[in-house]
């Protein structure tokens, strides 16, 4: 994925690398961040209010989610490949991609 390696390269440049660990709980908190976000525009879920959320916001959770990806050596297409087949398995065999738990 060429944005994966656009994080990794910023990493190196700029000698970011860090544990698995470190990465995961920046990802919460940029997830977080969106959803405190989300909530306030929406008035917690019950308001008539759009989600509104900044595009950076996006980018720094996705920015978080490459950098956990990159920590682990996972190949996040790879990654996104057998997401999206576990996805459509799960609508052909029950027509829902949730996993019922």
């Amino acid at each position: 994925m060429d944005a994966q390696d656009r994080v990794r390269e910023f990493h190196d440049e700029h000698d970011m690398d860090g544990e698995p660990e470190y990465q995961l709980l920046d990802l919460a908190a940029e997830v977080g961040e969106l959803a405190a976000d989300a909530c306030d525009a929406t008035e917690y879920g019950v308001g008539d209010g759009d989600v509104d959320v900044a595009r950076d916001e996006v980018g720094d959770a996705l920015f978080s989610l490459l950098s956990f990806a990159n920590s682990l050596d996972v190949d996040a297409d790879a990654a996104l490949d057998e997401a999206l087949a576990k996805y459509e398995r799960r609508i052909e065999e029950t027509g829902d991609p949730s996993s019922g738990d």
